[in-house]
C-alpha cells in the first residue's frame, strides 16, 4: 500500500478551453457575467420563495430548491475556470480533482430525483387534483428533497468507491476545464477499459432512464390537460413547458457525454459548459418570466428593496426581450 501511495500523480494538468490569450480573456469576461447573474437570479427566487408566503406551495419549494442546487452544480468548478483563464499553467491537486468529481455526481444526481418530484408534483396537481394537497403534504415534499439528496450522494460513493483505488501513476493531462469521469479514469495506469465504460455508462443509463420517465408524465400531464378549461390548461401548459425546457437541457448533455464516454470531441467541452454553467443560469430566467406569480413576487421585492417600481418594470421588459438573444449568443462564442 505504501508503494501504491507514492506512486500516485499529486495534481493534474487542466487544458481549460481554448489557448488562444484573446479568446481567454473574451471567455473570461462572458462566463464572469454569466456566473454572476446564475448566482443573482437563483438566490434572488429562493429568497422570494422563502419570504413570499403564498409562494410556500409544494411546487414552489421544489422550485428553490432546484435553485440551492444550481447555485452548487454552478459553482463547484466554474469559479476556478474563471480564475484559470489567467495561469500559466492550470493545475489541480489529486484531491481538489476527486472533490470536483465528487460534487458533480451529488449535484447532478440531486437534480435529476428533484426534476422527477417536480414532474410528479405537476402530474398530480393536474391529473389528481381533489388529491393534491393530500398526497403532496409538507412531511412529503420534504421527503421527496431528503430523498433527493441522499441519492445524490450514493451516486457520487458508487462512482468514487471505485475511483478512489485506482492507480493514477503516469498521465496526468485532464482535457477539459474541471474533472469528470470519462476523462480522469482514462488516466489510470492499467486497462479497466471494459469495466470502466461499464461504470460511467451506468450514469448515463440512469439519465436516460430518467428522462423517458419524465417524458412519459409530461406526456400524459399534456393530454390531461386537453380536457380542463381554457384558462387552466393555459397556465398549466406553461408551467409544464417551462419544467420540460429544463429537463431537455439537464439531461440532454448528461446522456450525451455518459452514454458514449472516452470520446475526444469539442463537443463535449461544450456540453459540459452548458450543463454546468448555461442550465444553471438560464433556469432562473425560465421560471421567472414564464410564471406570472413568481414574476409578480419578484418585481415586488426588487421593489422593496432595491428599486422603484418603474426601473424594476423596465428591467423585466427588456429581460423579455433578451431572454432569446442571450440563448443565441451563448452558441455564437464557440463559433469564434
Amino acid at each position: 500500500m505504501e508503494g501504491f501511495n507514492h506512486s500516485r500523480v499529486s495534481e493534474f494538468v487542466l487544458l481549460g478551453l481554448t489557448d488562444s490569450p484573446e479568446l481567454q480573456i473574451f471567455f473570461f469576461v462572458v462566463f464572469s457575467i454569466f456566473y454572476l447573474m446564475t448566482m443573482f437570479g437563483n438566490c434572488l427566487i429562493l429568497l422570494t420563495v422563502l419570504s413570499t408566503s403564498h409562494l410556500h406551495s409544494p411546487m414552489y419549494f421544489l422550485l428553490s430548491n432546484l435553485s440551492l442546487i444550481d447555485m452548487c452544480l454552478s459553482s463547484f468548478a466554474t469559479p476556478k475556470m474563471i480564475m484559470d483563464f489567467f495561469a500559466q499553467r492550470k493545475t489541480i491537486s489529486f484531491e481538489g480533482c476527486i472533490s470536483q468529481i465528487f460534487f458533480l455526481h451529488l449535484f447532478t444526481g440531486t437534480e435529476i430525483v428533484l426534476l422527477i418530484s417536480m414532474s410528479f408534483d405537476r402530474y398530480i396537481a393536474i391529473c389528481k387534483p381533489l388529491h393534491y394537497s393530500t398526497v403532496m403534504s409538507q412531511q412529503v415534499c420534504v421527503g421527496l428533497v431528503v430523498t433527493s439528496w441522499t441519492v445524490g450522494f450514493l451516486h457520487t460513493m458508487s462512482q468514487l468507491a471505485f475511483t478512489l483505488y485506482l492507480p493514477f501513476c503516469g498521465p496526468n493531462v485532464v482535457d477539459s476545464f474541471f474533472c469528470d469521469l470519462p476523462l480522469v479514469i482514462q488516466l489510470t495506469c492499467i486497462d479497466i477499459y471494459v469495466l470502466g465504460i461499464f461504470m460511467i455508462s451506468t450514469s448515463g443509463v440512469i439519465a436516460l432512464i430518467s428522462f423517458l420517465l419524465l417524458l412519459t408524465s409530461y406526456i400524459i400531464v399534456l393530454v390531461t390537460i386537453r380536457d380542463h378549461s381554457s384558462t387552466r390548461s393555459s397556465k398549466a401548459l406553461s408551467t409544464c413547458t417551462a419544467h420540460f425546457i429544463v429537463v431537455l437541457m439537464f439531461f440532454g448533455p448528461c446522456i450525451f457525454i455518459y452514454v458514449w464516454p472516452f470520446t475526444n470531441f469539442l463537443v463535449d467541452k461544450i456540453l459540459s459548459v452548458f450543463y454546468t454553467i448555461f442550465t444553471p443560469f438560464l433556469n432562473p430566467l425560465i421560471y421567472t418570466l414564464r410564471n406570472e406569480e413568481v414574476k409578480t413576487a419578484v418585481k415586488k421585492k426588487l421593489t422593496n428593496q432595491f428599486f422603484n417600481e418603474t426601473l424594476v418594470s423596465l428591467v423585466y421588459k427588456n429581460l423579455l426581450y433578451l431572454h432569446p438573444v442571450l440563448f443565441k449568443c451563448f452558441f455564437l462564442i464557440f463559433l469564434l
